[in-house]
């Protein structure tokens, strides 16, 4: 009874105490339904020898309170042998009598509520486990140095299987199969460590396909209540798992994608007219494995750091700021980092760029190839060491980007000195206003403006930032609180998963754009502009493109030559 929660917490806490527990409360303490974590070792004999003892003298007080022990999602085998301190020998004589009318054989539901299995056995762990140790890319600093540990994050909530609310997860929501949500992977990957119904390991095809629909958004990270980070899982397998298998064409298609579009950049009109023309298309299109309703995207010409190269800085002697040419908008979307270029100018900075090619390798992760993925942070770390030392800000324009530097790279490379520097000195450009350069006038806005997260940044930055500098615009904006986009890099354009894509597109995004043809897009993720144009036809905006373009009508920008190239 609610009423009696105040007199019963504390002994339920002392309780805990006495038997070395402890726990974190949480639940609807004004309804009476109280959840809470606790330590127990149940993976040792004695361990579990303790959690019996626990487990009895806790049903006794709950009920002295005149407590339920079913809990908010039923007894389960947890709670079922207590059951009859709370109703009573005879009571439970009654249950029987009746269920065994409707189920003489005893085959429906057997060990729950009557002639229950011991709370004991059928644990997920037992006295017996002994998960193999992996060799691991990914360190797991937040999970002792484990990924078996991390895999027991899960404890089956049900959160990800949410359908009209929040980001998690995706893929779920447009299949609605329990092994495409976050909690159906997790114990995939539990079960194939475990080894006993997944006996062939990392090899498991059964495992990757259940991963296959995985977009990587991360919304996991952030919305699971005990944070399980579903993409990093998926990263860690498909590392180990094709190392038996032969890698997809996309893989290599898009996992490379800095490569393939460093080459191609500098015949860029030519590239563009070989992907875009019928029949050459149709080759590209196989080779990479991309459906036949994606184009590919069109190069830049010529790309950002050409432009940017041959430009004059216009504050030689301001304070400096390093941005980061991602391969998107160096290749793809030049638009946007010149557009970021004469916002910072404008802002009084001396903007640079690495001296040389550089990438953090976003698209590595999705196939698993890791080793390449440490090979480009260590290249970029590499490059940038002097200007991480010296403390220059470095600011991100592609947010996917600019996670990997706030997250995969302290799991990487969680003791490398100038990793955590290039963690703790990356921003969104949002970030940067508010932030070093808050003190720059923003120029005044006007019209609708239906802005888009990326899930990545809302999973690990948030964009708390971004909406404050969009108010401080004075624009009349709303955020799209709609989900994924669907597009997550490659994930949108491959043949097997393009069908989930648009699925996914479809339940909230694209009829929420609907309702206001009129207003203008923002979307910083180059994933989430290329979505919404080719459903839409809409041109969405960066957040330096809107900025820049609000300054170009107040006659501010420094009228340097990047502009217009």
């Amino acid at each position: 009874p609610p009423e009696r929660v105040a007199d019963y917490l504390p002994r339920l806490r002392e309780l805990m105490q006495r038997h070395g527990y402890r726990g974190d409360l949480y639940g609807h303490f004004g309804q009476g339904c109280i959840h809470v974590r606790m330590t127990f070792d149940l993976a040792s004999a004695e361990g579990i020898r303790k959690y019996r003892a626990f487990a009895e003298e806790a049903a006794d007080l709950c009920v002295a309170f005149s407590g339920a022990l079913s809990g908010e999602h039923g007894d389960g085998q947890a709670r079922g042998e207590l059951l009859e301190r709370m109703y009573g020998a005879e009571l439970v004589e009654v249950f029987r009598a009746f269920k065994r009318l409707w189920d003489p054989e005893w085959k429906m539901n057997p060990g729950k509520v009557v002639d229950p299995f011991p709370l004991d056995r059928h644990l997920r762990l037992g006295a017996d486990y002994a998960p193999p140790e992996v060799d691991s890319a990914f360190a797991w600093p937040d999970d002792g140095g484990s990924f078996a540990q991390a895999t027991l994050r899960c404890v089956g909530v049900g959160e990800c299987r949410k359908v009209d609310e929040g980001t998690m997860c995706p893929s779920y929501m447009a299949t609605l199969e329990e092994r495409h949500s976050t909690r159906g992977r997790a114990h995939l990957l539990f079960e194939m460590l475990n080894g006993d119904i997944i006996d062939d390991g990392w090899k498991s095809t059964e495992v990757r396909e259940a991963l296959d629909l995985c977009l990587a958004c991360k919304a996991c990270r952030s919305e699971c209540p005990v944070g399980v980070d579903m993409a990093t899982w998926k990263a860690e397998f498909l590392h180990h798992h094709y190392r038996h298998h032969r890698r997809p064409r996309s893989a290599v298609a898009f996992g490379l994608i800095d490569r393939w579009a460093r080459l191609a950049s500098p015949l860029a009109p030519l590239a563009n007219r070989v992907t875009h023309t019928v029949g050459l298309r149709r080759a590209v299109q196989w080779l990479a494995d991309i459906h036949p309703s994606r184009e590919p995207p069109r190069l830049a010409a010529p790309s950002f750091l050409r432009r940017f190269a041959r430009r004059t800085p216009a504050h030689p002697h301001g304070p400096r700021v390093l941005l980061w040419p991602d391969t998107f908008g160096n290749f793809f979307h030049a638009e946007v980092p010149l557009a970021a270029t004469e916002v910072l100018e404008a802002a009084g900075y001396r903007v640079e760029v690495p001296r040389r090619h550089v990438c953090c390798g976003r698209p590595l992760y999705d196939f698993g190839m890791l080793d390449h993925a440490r090979a480009y942070l260590e290249q970029a770390i590499e490059t940038l060491r002097p200007a991480l030392r010296a403390g220059v800000p470095v600011v991100g324009l592609e947010p996917s980007c600019v996670a990997v530097f706030r997250d995969e790279l302290r799991h990487l490379m969680p003791h490398d000195p100038d990793a955590r520097r290039l963690a703790e000195q990356t921003r969104t450009l949002g970030e940067f206003l508010t932030g070093e350069a808050s003190a720059f006038e923003l120029p005044r806005c006007s019209g609708r403006l239906l802005a888009l997260t990326h899930c990545n940044q809302a999973a690990v930055m948030g964009d708390a930032a971004e909406r404050s500098v969009l108010a401080r615009t004075g624009i009349d904006f709303a955020m799209l609180e709609t989900g994924c986009c669907g597009m997550a890099g490659s994930f949108g354009f491959e043949t097997a998963t393009y069908p989930v894509s648009q699925a996914i597109a479809g339940q909230r995004l694209l009829p929420r754009l609907a309702t206001e043809p009129e207003a203008a897009v923002l979307a910083d993720g180059f994933s989430c502009r290329e979505q919404i144009r080719r459903n839409t036809g809409r041109e969405a905006l960066h957040l330096a493109q809107l900025i820049r373009d609000g300054l170009a009508r107040d006659g501010r920008l420094a009228g340097s030559s990047v502009t217009g190239s």
